[in-house]
């Protein structure tokens, strides 16, 4: 990224290779949207070079990419107003590739009611789930791009999966109690 800064514009495909992917998957469990997601990747590049003059080079450069993420999610919400998670079929289908049809749907089911879990967390609970979970980034990585302490991120992490336990379990009693 220092060399984007300083002019070298032809790094930046590099860059869009090594974490386009990342940036999508982080994007897609916040929004639950492949096409709003893969527009705001496009919008997460396109501000790495406008405000390429903003990276210092002290700091991690996942860091300030997840930062700028945030923030052109941020301004995608407000413009939409919409937080609609109705696409986690696509999801399902990636992740059971390769079982059998029992298995697929069993896995399928839990995908589905893992993902409508994570849409009624608060926002705040379900990105520091994605950052930490989905996204495996440390602890002091999620610090610096919410600007918080470790420590608080070890507690929003504990309090965000302790409400997801509960909310998924919810929503789990009564298909089981139905299946019985």
């Amino acid at each position: 990224m220092l060399r984007v800064k300083s002019g070298d514009l032809d790094k930046m495909g590099l860059l869009f290779e090594r974490y386009h992917r990342p940036l999508f998957s982080f994007l897609y469990h916040m929004t639950g949207k492949a096409s709003e997601s893969q527009d705001l990747v496009q919008n997460v590049f396109y501000r790495m070079l406008k405000y390429r003059h903003t990276f210092t080079g002290e700091g991690e450069f996942r860091t300030w990419m997840y930062h700028l993420a945030r923030n052109v999610l941020n301004d995608s919400i407000k413009q939409n107003k919409s937080k609609n998670h109705d696409d986690v079929h696509a999801m399902a289908d990636k992740i059971s590739g390769g079982m059998s049809a029992d298995a697929d749907f069993e896995r399928t089911q839990d995908v589905e009611s893992l993902h409508k879990a994570m849409a009624k967390l608060s926002e705040e609970h379900r990105e520091i789930l994605v950052l930490s979970r989905f996204q495996e980034l440390k602890y002091d990585e999620i610090a610096g791009i919410l600007n918080i302490t470790e420590g608080n991120v070890k507690v929003r992490v504990h309090r965000a999966l302790g409400e997801l336990k509960k909310v998924f379990l919810k929503n789990e009693n009564p298909r089981k109690a139905h299946d019985m």
